[in-house]
Order: structure tokens, then C-alpha cells, then sequence
């Protein structure tokens, strides 16, 4: 068993653009008509930056873009207002032209649907078979309150008759949901309902994180028409009436999230942000550039009069970089980059990510909303948003038969660097057979007690013991004893890591007293969390004051199998603002008392009845999921 810290680098959060890397997609977003669309959706972004429109990004700006960037990669969006308003031939055009680009890898058109029909997808199917189409659906019926027509009426039958169209050509499509108020408490329907349209194989769940918008959209001609009336009504001192928080945001997704496993929709259907999560959580990358370093610096907003800028979320016009036309290759780029207040702003805003537990995972998030929280003084909203996100997939992904444990909010996300034991299953199956032969262990003693394999303080290899070992009291260190017999003897779980808490010493850092649980299964894995919800809301009121007890996913990888197995620790940490001294002081109080609560919790409940944890329950009715294979 060995873990370490992970390192603290800015750079593996949000990356800056390398002219001479060959491999780092950047992503281009044509706005082939700038804000010019056939609807007037009452909370849309683009039109609130009054871009010109009636021009077009044509088939010249494709070649020049794809020659700045050559040598790699290069994902395209078309996208609006509504891209298709700039006619089949000037599109087919600018596909012939991305066709003809080799670093061109991927092309996606981000529509309302609208104008869809077969001559479009002929003429897709002509010059760009490949490209991908994603429709802007906000949910059913009521969900699509806020899509409207400039004449104020809902737009939501016209998007399901492309949908069915789609489905008779038999094309697939991604939907970009914007979560309203208008889905808030309706997850279950509204998931249903997106994942019943054949057509349908992955759905975006976005945020309308519109609180600051406090003005209407200005309207070009005198006498404003009625979806601009409409707007008008629906904003007010405290924001406008489409807007949701974070927190709202988080318990809609996670409700979500559970109904896309309980039906068993996750082998259809791809749910983001949940996906991208899941991939972060397994040490995988994502396209998503909100849980990625590849953000702002590598994506690129082309406007029809030829205005390049970085991602279209940031506010413009400070994101504009520059213009097409003066830009010859990557190193321009980069200068004009690196002379941007807004990218050096936005930057700045993952420092403080560098010593989150949550930075490997998270990924810093949207640079555009955490500039716009962070302005209104709600940066921490939206990092509590992010973290409350992952803790709920991590449990989801650790447990899925009993997605109840998503809503706990004691058990949180701790991932440990590296965190491997060399043969994961020989040791489950040693800890529990008792005719399995067991090796003479290396333990060697430090003089600050640590019991390791090379008896050193600090973080080091450890042998893998189990209670039936010869050397199993020998090999756990005495001031955590208690508590490892506690959970092992009168819980009956698997302990994988201990460490009775140690003073720093040159080169090792103060640790903290701490039990790593090993689930066999998932079923026990949902049995621990529940108890140890239950250990931690006894341990808050009666803990010494410099210490605070700390529950936490995280997972384990196995050395001969590279699989990763969910684990949960305890740990007992210093209190903010204790003193190593104080804390140190403290840790035998703390940990005999732990030790007598982990006793009290020793018995199941009577009658069989699985125990639950201490955080309110859900308000959705449990149900039996698949095994859960993920959609990729």
C-alpha cells in the first residue's frame, strides 16, 4: 500500500496556448451569422452583445483559420444565433471548405432545428457526412417556455418535428437542455422525456446562471415585437424570472442523474455534465473544457466581420482578441493572447484551485462563470456547485443499485496521490479465507512511530495485512488501533490504510490519524457510507475542539490489474486555524473517542432494515437500476 501528494501546478488546470504543440486540439466556434437567428429565445447570450449581423464567415476565413492552426488539431462549431440562417449555399461552402482541411477533426452544428429539413441533410450528407448536429431543447413543452418566436409564441413543436425528421433519415443528435425553472423538481420527466426521442444519443444539462442580466435585450426596430415585450416582463431588480442558482443547478443535475441510471437510460443515452464527471473521476480526459485545461486559451470565436476572440461566453467586447485578417499564424496568437486582460483575469481565477482537493476532478470549471460569480461576490457558490457535483457522482459511480447515497453531504470527494495496493482482489479474498497463507511482513518502527517497510516518517510503502495475519497488531500502529478494531471487528469491514497521526519531520509532513475502508461490493459500499454519515453526525458535537473529523470517497488502483476500486477514509483532521501542536495534543482524546463511537455503531438496525444515512433522504422513491455501464 503506498500513497503521496499529488503537485500543485496552474498550468495542469488551465494551460496556455503552445504554438510548437502539435497534439492540444483548439476548438473554433463560426458564428456564420453572428447573433442573426429566426427566434428570439428570451434568454439568449449571443443577442445581448448587439453583434452585427447580415454578414457571413465564409469559405476564405475556414482556409485561414485552418492555416493559422496547421499542424493540429482543430474541432469546429458552427454556431449563432442560428447558423442555418445563412443559406444551403454559403454552409455548403464553408463544409467543402472544412472538408478540404485535414486538421479538421471534428465539425458540429449547434441549431434550434428549425429550418431542418431534407434538403438540408442532403447537403450535409453531400459535403460533411461526418458533422455532428446538436439541437437546443430545454426539456418538454414547459420546459421550452423561454424559446420563442419574435412573435411571442413557444417554437417547442416546431424542434420535435426535427427531431422526428432525424429519426426517419436515421441521424443522430446531441440536445443542449438549459436548465430553468421552468425543469427545476421535474427531472425524472424531463430526462424521460429527452431520452424517449429515438434521435437522441447524448444530452447537455446547462446552466441559466442569468442572475446579473438586469436590463432587456436592446431591440433594433422602434416599437420592440413581443417576444422583447415578453423579456421585458420577465426581468426584474432581482433578475430575470429563466434564472436558477448553482445550488438549484447541482440538485437538478444530480436528480437527473439518478433517474438516467435507475431506467437504465446511461446505455442510450450520454448525460452531461454527469459523463464528463464520471471520465474525471476515473483519471480520464474529457472534450468538456469546464473539467479540462484546455479552456479559454484554446478556443476561439470567429464573428462575421471578421472579429477573433476567445470562448463566445466571456463578455465581449473585452474577449475580442483581434481580427482575422491581421492574424498569420499560432505565435500571433500567442501574442495577442498573452497582451489580453480579460485571459489574464480569467487565468488568475484557478490560483486558488492549485490546493483544492478537487482540482484533478473539477478542473477549474467555466472560466466565463466563475468570472460572472466572482464579480457578483458568489465565487464560492460556484465552487460549493462543483464540489456538491462530484461528491453526488462520486457516490453514484461507487454505488449505483443505491443512488440514494448522491444526497449525502457529509461524504465528500478526497482523492489520494497515488493511492495503490499491488494485487487488490488477492487481498480481499486473503482478508476473508482463512486458509490462504499469509507472508512474513516487513515493519520497521520510525522515531516518530511510523510503521512502514523502510521505518522512515513521511509517506512510504506498507505491507497489506489482514486481523488473521501473525503480524497484524504488530503492523498497525497503536494510537489508531482502536479505531481499525472497532471497524474491522465490529463493523466487519475491510481496512485497507491507517495511521495513527504524526508530527512533521524533515522532508515528511504532519499526517493525521486516519482508517481506509475497502468495500467488497457495492452493496457494502452503500452500507458504509451510510454509516459512517451516521459516525460523522455523533462525531460533531463531541470531537476535542482542534479536531474535526473528515469522511471521504476516493479510489484505489491496483498495481497488477490497473483497475480502480472506490474506497472511503476517515479522517481525523486538525481544526481551521488549530495549531500542529494543539492538534497533535488532542489526537488521543480524538481518536479514543471515534474508536467508542465506531462501538456504538457496531449493530445493524433491527429487522434487517439497511441502514440509512443521516443527511435528509431523498425525495425521489428508490428503485432497482441496471448494472451501469456508461455511454461513452
Amino acid at each position: 500500500m503506498s500513497t503521496a501528494p499529488p503537485s500543485n501546478d496552474l498550468d495542469s488546470l488551465y494551460a496556455r496556448l503552445d504554438p510548437a504543440d502539435v497534439t492540444s486540439a483548439v476548438s473554433v466556434i463560426l458564428k456564420l451569422r453572428g447573433e442573426t437567428c429566426d427566434i428570439d429565445c428570451l434568454y439568449c447570450f449571443e443577442k445581448r452583445k448587439e453583434a452585427p449581423g447580415g454578414r457571413r464567415v465564409d469559405a476564405a476565413d475556414v482556409h485561414h483559420l485552418s492555416a493559422i492552426f496547421a499542424g493540429r488539431p482543430l474541432a469546429v462549431e458552427l454556431h449563432g444565433g442560428e447558423p442555418l440562417t445563412a443559406g444551403q449555399d454559403a454552409v455548403a461552402d464553408v463544409l467543402r471548405a472544412l472538408a478540404a482541411n485535414p486538421n479538421v477533426v471534428r465539425v458540429s452544428l449547434q441549431t434550434n432545428g428549425l429550418l431542418l429539413d431534407d434538403s438540408w441533410l442532403d447537403l450535409f450528407d453531400e459535403h460533411l457526412p461526418g458533422l455532428e448536429i446538436s439541437i437546443s431543447l430545454d426539456g418538454d413543452a414547459r420546459g421550452n417556455r423561454w424559446r420563442v418566436g419574435y412573435d411571442g409564441v413557444p417554437v417547442y413543436p416546431r424542434i420535435v418535428d426535427a427531431l422526428r425528421l432525424l429519426e426517419r433519415r436515421g441521424r443522430t443528435a446531441s440536445l443542449v437542455c438549459v436548465v430553468t425553472p421552468q425543469i427545476l423538481g421535474r427531472s425524472e420527466e424531463v430526462i424521460d422525456h429527452l431520452a424517449t426521442f429515438p434521435a437522441v444519443t447524448a444530452i447537455s444539462l446547462v446552466p441559466c446562471f442569468d442572475s446579473s442580466v438586469l436590463t432587456p435585450t436592446k431591440s433594433a426596430p422602434r416599437r420592440p415585437g413581443t417576444s422583447r415585450t415578453l423579456q421585458a416582463e420577465a426581468i426584474s431588480p432581482a433578475g430575470p424570472a429563466w434564472a436558477i442558482t448553482p445550488e438549484q443547478y447541482t440538485d437538478f443535475t444530480l436528480a437527473a442523474a439518478i433517474q438516467w441510471v435507475r431506467t437504465g437510460w446511461f446505455r442510450k443515452v450520454k448525460l452531461d455534465p454527469v459523463v464528463s464527471v464520471i471520465r474525471r473521476l476515473r483519471g480520464l480526459r474529457t472534450g468538456s473544457c469546464h473539467f479540462d485545461d484546455l479552456k479559454c486559451d484554446h478556443v476561439f470565436t470567429l464573428y462575421p466581420d471578421g472579429r477573433l476572440g476567445s470562448c463566445d461566453e466571456l463578455p465581449w467586447p473585452q474577449a475580442q482578441l483581434t481580427r482575422l485578417p491581421l492574424i498569420r499564424s499560432q505565435q500571433a496568437v500567442r501574442h495577442v493572447q498573452d497582451r489580453s486582460p480579460l485571459l489574464t483575469q480569467a487565468r488568475a481565477l484557478t490560483s486558488p484551485c492549485v490546493s483544492c482537493d478537487y482540482r484533478e476532478t473539477c478542473g477549474g470549471g467555466c472560466m466565463a462563470i466563475r468570472l460572472r460569480h466572482t464579480e457578483a461576490g458568489r465565487a464560492d457558490a460556484y465552487c460549493d456547485h462543483r464540489m456538491r457535483l462530484i461528491d453526488g457522482v462520486a457516490a453514484l459511480l461507487a454505488q449505483p443499485e443505491h443512488p440514494e447515497g448522491i444526497r449525502c453531504t457529509r461524504l465528500r470527494w478526497r482523492p489520494r496521490h497515488p493511492n495503490q495496493m499491488h494485487d487488490v482482489t488477492a487481498f480481499l479474498n486473503r482478508w476473508d479465507d482463512p486458509t490462504t497463507p499469509r507472508h512474513p511482513a516487513r515493519l520497521h518502527t520510525s522515531p516518530l512511530g511510523n510503521i512502514n517497510t523502510v521505518g522512515l516518517p513521511g509517506v512510504h510503502e506498507a505491507d497489506d495485512l489482514d486481523p488473521r495475519h501473525p503480524q497484524w497488531r504488530d503492523g498497525i500502529e497503536p494510537g489508531v488501533f482502536p479505531l481499525v478494531q472497532a471497524v474491522t471487528e465490529g463493523w466487519g469491514y475491510v481496512t485497507y490504510d491507517s495511521c495513527q497521526g504524526h508530527p512533521a519531520a524533515p522532508g515528511a509532513p504532519q499526517r493525521e490519524l486516519a482508517v481506509g475502508i475497502l468495500p467488497r461490493n457495492r452493496t457494502e459500499a452503500a452500507e458504509i457510507a451510510a454509516r459512517l454519515c451516521r459516525f460523522a453526525s455523533l462525531a460533531e458535537a463531541a470531537l476535542p475542539p482542534h479536531c474535526t473529523l473528515d469522511i471521504g470517497r476516493s479510489l484505489l488502483t491496483c498495481a497488477t490489474s490497473g483497475n480502480r476500486y472506490p474506497v472511503l477514509d476517515v479522517r481525523l483532521m486538525p481544526s481551521p486555524g488549530s495549531r500542529p501542536d494543539d492538534y497533535l495534543a488532542a489526537l488521543p482524546t480524538g481518536g479514543r473517542l471515534l474508536a467508542d463511537l465506531a462501538e456504538r455503531l457496531a449493530h445493524r438496525p433491527a429487522g434487517g432494515d439497511p441502514l440509512r444515512c443521516a443527511c435528509p433522504p431523498p425525495c425521489s422513491r428508490p428503485r432497482t437500476p441496471e448494472p451501469l455501464e456508461v455511454c461513452r
